[in-house]
């Protein structure tokens, strides 16, 4: 085997190999030695086994895992994967035994093993795709679901509404296409950012793979082989954004002993029957403490992932590739291997999840829009709500087509939005980043490649206006220090800047009117939420809801009789009487997700906010801190791949303390980016004959 591995000047990987395989072992072997501990928390993660080494805080995962079948998920995907399969399902496997072949070196520099006891084990074929399961199964938010029945239980169905936005569990991204019409070379442009947590290490895996084959950059999955998201082949480009469908159903069950034996138990089913539950209890390891004992039941529907045997609820949960053994690793080889806009169009059709917007471009000028991947065809209440699994009418009846969206004068946008996915989603983001992204690239008929790093920082902020409008509309009544504040906001320019008093105030208005709805008895009714596992508590917190949902709450026509002006009014007196000098980031600050903390982490100051095209997102009347933003920007050059531009929020590194640990996250901060370098004569050899 002849490999070759480069770095640029971030750390950034450039692999080289004589063949797609050698390539994937290559891959896998690089990996392991930049984010070994990231690759082993996520492993752990996927097999429900994280609790034997980060402690309590992480029972609530692994009993979820456990109850959901990631794991023999995984297995059941990838057997098939090696029958319809089988060049993918090899390729797989050389990529694991690269990860296997520099694990235990990484592991050498990485800190957290010694600090956790935590050696380093041993991947199996199946368990990149349990990476990719664990990373996308809360993905498309089917504990919304949970929320919209308590909702309906306590304030009606007409309620739903209100709260329908893109919650605090959703993942979103912004992603635009310009095609050579409006471009400076002739040639498309395709830009982004996916909105994710922030992880330390990154999500994404800044990566260059070249064999003979084909030769692609791109943000690579830790853990996962090829890179699925974001690519240049240089002749075609690909991004995607979350389509915001809806593609997993819960089911409430009704379970019996059946009395043949203490284990069996019976669940109804929609013709009446009785029909047997597979059930076994698996122990979860915890460190620091004793083990915990986890019941696993599957009906017809799936897992069931509340409840169970004894419970007073029990509810099951049916997704796309427990149902059909398939997770779309299929598409990865030939995605590497397009050409044309048309290849990326065929390699997607055999995408499954996450269900995703897809833009892609060619050096032809072809250009595509469309969704990817795979949505049950089913009743409209599966969709919305918990249905019951014994009455008929809830089954899966086969797979929607996928649409394809539109160009409007050589544009297109996608923020997560109503659009080419709307028949497969129930919510869905405000449009506001959508609609101010088309506002900016409208703004100018020409742009650039470097020009796109001016939409990825727009820190415009169209949703407070519902607020606004509100404070505007306020009589006499008002404190001298509430009619200052009022002034003030009134003329804001709504721009959500780190160094904006003005952007201080409204978040801390904005706060006050969350929190006094949130305590209103017409809403506090939903502050206690079932019983349900931890895992879902996200889905389920009243404040967050009302937060996300602010705009819609304050432009209903009426909201059960709450006093909305009031609110606001005393929200401003109440912040104008204990204010203190401050800008917006002094406070909201980046807080990324780490498996251990990091006492030498110093948050650094953020602009933008959730509806922002710089979408860092706080939780309004919660926190302002923000755990949820950028975790790459990208910017695909058609004309020429040089010019392509690239930043990660960290970088390139996973080990605390490396050299590309974190250089890039001043730039990240202020928006630069950096160039994709391609030639080899630039790069840094690191070994050879590997």
């Amino acid at each position: 085997m002849t490999v070759e591995i480069y770095r640029d000047a971030w750390g950034i990987p450039h692999l080289r190999a004589d063949s797609a395989q050698e390539l994937a072992h290559a891959q896998g072997r690089t990996t392991a030695l930049d984010r070994a501990w990231q690759l082993e928390v996520e492993r752990h993660r996927s097999q429900g086994t994280s609790a034997a080494f980060l402690g309590t805080e992480a029972v609530a995962w692994d009993r979820f895992a456990r109850r959901a079948r990631l794991d023999d998920t995984a297995r059941r995907c990838f057997a098939a994967l090696e029958r319809r399969d089988p060049e993918t399902a090899a390729w797989v496997v050389s990529y694991v035994q690269g990860v296997n072949e520099g694990l235990a070196e990484g592991a050498r520099r990485a800190p957290e093993f010694a600090a956790t006891g935590l050696a380093p084990g041993r991947w199996e074929p199946w368990s990149p795709l349990g990476v990719w399961l664990g990373t996308h199964i809360l993905f498309a938010g089917f504990p919304a679901k949970l929320w919209r029945e308590e909702v309906v239980r306590l304030l009606g169905a007409e309620a739903v509404e209100l709260f329908a936005t893109d919650g605090p569990g959703t993942s979103g991204s912004n992603g635009w296409l310009v095609s050579g019409e409006r471009t400076v070379t002739g040639q498309a442009v395709i830009a982004g950012d996916p909105h994710r947590f922030i992880e330390d290490p990154g999500v994404y895996q800044q990566i260059r793979l070249r064999c003979p084959e084909f030769d692609v950059v791109g943000l690579a999955v830790p853990g996962v082989p090829g890179i699925a998201h974001f690519a240049h082949t240089g002749t075609v480009a690909w991004a995607i954004t979350n389509a915001m469908a809806d593609y997993q159903d819960l089911y409430r069950e009704r379970l019996r002993p059946t009395g043949s034996s203490v284990e069996a138990v019976e669940a109804l089913d929609p013709d009446g029957a009785w029909r047997p539950v597979a059930r076994h209890t698996e122990s979860v390891e915890v460190a620091g403490g004793g083990a915990v004992e986890v019941e696993v039941l599957e009906t017809p529907r799936g897992p069931v992932v509340i409840g169970g045997m004894g419970a007073e609820e029990s509810i099951s949960l049916r997704y796309p590739p427990r149902v059909s053994e398939d997770l779309g690793f299929s598409a990865l080889l030939p995605l590497l291997r397009a050409r044309e806009v048309a290849d990326v169009d065929r390699a997607f059709d055999r995408w499954t999840e996450p269900v995703n917007v897809v833009q892609a471009a060619d050096t032809e000028g072809g250009v595509l829009h469309r969704v990817a991947g795979r949505v049950p065809v089913r009743s409209e209440d599966n969709r919305t709500r918990v249905v019951a699994a014994w009455e008929p009418g809830h089954e899966w009846r086969g797979w929607h087509e996928m649409p394809y969206g539109s160009f409007e004068d050589g544009v297109a946008v996608m923020a997560n939005q109503r659009g080419p996915a709307t028949p497969l989603g129930v919510e869905f983001a405000p449009p506001h980043r959508a609609t101010r992204i088309r506002q900016l690239l409208d703004a100018s008929r020409i742009w650039s490649a470097r020009d796109m790093a001016a939409v990825h920082m727009d820190t415009h902020l169209a949703s407070a206006a519902a607020l606004l409008d509100r404070l505007a509309a306020l009589g006499e009544g008002l404190g001298p220090e509430a009619v200052a504040l009022r002034s003030e906001l009134l003329g804001w320019d709504r721009r959500m800047d780190a160094d904006s008093s003005e952007a201080a105030a409204y978040a801390a208005v904005r706060g006050a009117v969350v929190r006094r709805l949130a305590a209103h008895p017409a809403l506090a009714v939903l502050a206690d939420p079932p019983a349900y596992p931890e895992v879902f508590l996200p889905w389920l917190a009243l404040t967050p809801r009302v937060g996300f949902a602010l705009e819609n709450l304050l432009k209903a026509k009426e909201l059960y009789g709450i006093d909305r002006d009031a609110v606001v009014r005393d929200a401003v007196e109440e912040v104008a009487a204990g204010r203190t000098p401050g800008t917006w980031g002094d406070t909201h600050r980046l807080a990324p997700w780490r498996a251990l903390p990091d006492p030498s982490y110093r948050a650094p100051r953020l602009s933008g906010d959730h509806d922002c095209v710089l979408c860092t997102s706080a939780v309004p009347g919660l926190a302002d801190l923000s755990a949820r933003g950028p975790a790459a920007r990208y910017v695909w050059d058609l004309a020429d791949r040089d010019n392509s531009l690239w930043v990660v929020p960290l970088g390139a590194d996973g080990v605390p303390g490396a050299a590309h640990h974190r250089d890039q996250l001043p730039l990240w901060l202020k928006g630069d980016l950096v160039p994709v370098a391609t030639d080899w004569n630039e790069l840094t050899k690191e070994n050879h004959d590997d």
